[in-house]
């Protein structure tokens, strides 16, 4: 099996690798050419994947960094881990999604799989994302090729390697989420099938929501210990201390 990741960052790099070690063979795709030369000459740019794991994957032989999307003309299939950042009104910007869609669709061959990881709102993948490669591509989503959702769930702090981490799947049709689950399982241990593409997209929603509240609560109770002085001996800083390390004094 080859399979095409369309952006080399902090989620697509981890998931070559991980792709690699199962014996899949990767085109890693970027339009950052600092980065693709950075692979082939075996250096890391992400903190914790150490550039000799880099090395090991381009000696597999079956890591191929490149800029080159035509690459991708006999890929089973393209994983698109694309930045989708807030535009400066705080509303969702796809344009990179979009434009790698475009890309993508002008070599895209019949029974190939398409797989947005970016996260997004629900429709995305079955609406913009599909519309945009059935234009350029003449194909049709479901008929002529495989399209699916599969949100990353990279956690950099988290010890636990990509391959151990539950991989939800929604595809725009059965077999569209069969074949993302086909894929995937050459990598990922655990795979979780639901109903369609935005049953996934809500879900990683969900779950990024859940981690931002948890987040601000925390820091928000961290300020109120800090300043509600008595309830730990010592205010200022040595009671702060105490607090970061979960100890009461």
């Amino acid at each position: 099996m080859k399979v095409a990741i369309a952006g080399l960052g902090y989620v697509g790099l981890p998931l070559a690798r991980q792709f690699v070690s199962g014996g899949v063979h990767v085109i890693g795709l970027d339009v950052d050419q600092s980065k693709v030369d950075a692979l082939k000459a075996g250096k890391t740019y992400i903190k914790h994947i150490p550039a000799s794991e880099i090395v090991e994957m381009t000696a597999s032989g079956r890591f191929e960094p490149t800029t080159d999307f035509s690459a991708i003309d006999a890929v089973d299939a393209v994983l698109i881990c694309v930045p989708t950042p807030l535009s400066k009104h705080r509303e969702p910007d796809l344009s990179y999604v979009i434009a790698t869609a475009e890309e993508i669709a002008h070599h895209l061959s019949k029974g190939t799989l398409v797989t947005l990881e970016s996260t997004t709102y629900p429709g995305t993948t079955d609406g913009e994302l599909r519309e945009a490669i059935e234009k350029c591509s003449d194909l049709i989503a479901g008929e002529d090729f495989h399209l699916a959702y599969s949100p990353e769930r990279e956690d950099p702090g988290n010890a636990t390697s990509v391959e151990a981490i539950p991989k939800l799947v929604g595809g725009l049709t059965e077999a569209c989420r069969d074949r993302a689950v086909e894929v995937y399982g050459k990598a990922i241990d655990s795979i979780v099938p639901v109903a369609n593409c935005r049953v996934a997209e809500a879900a990683k929603l969900t779950e990024n929501i859940f981690r931002s509240v948890n987040i601000a609560m925390v820091n928000e109770l961290l300020i109120g210990i800090y300043f509600f002085k008595g309830f730990y001996r010592g205010a200022g800083p040595a009671g702060f201390e105490g607090v970061q390390r979960g100890t009461r004094i």
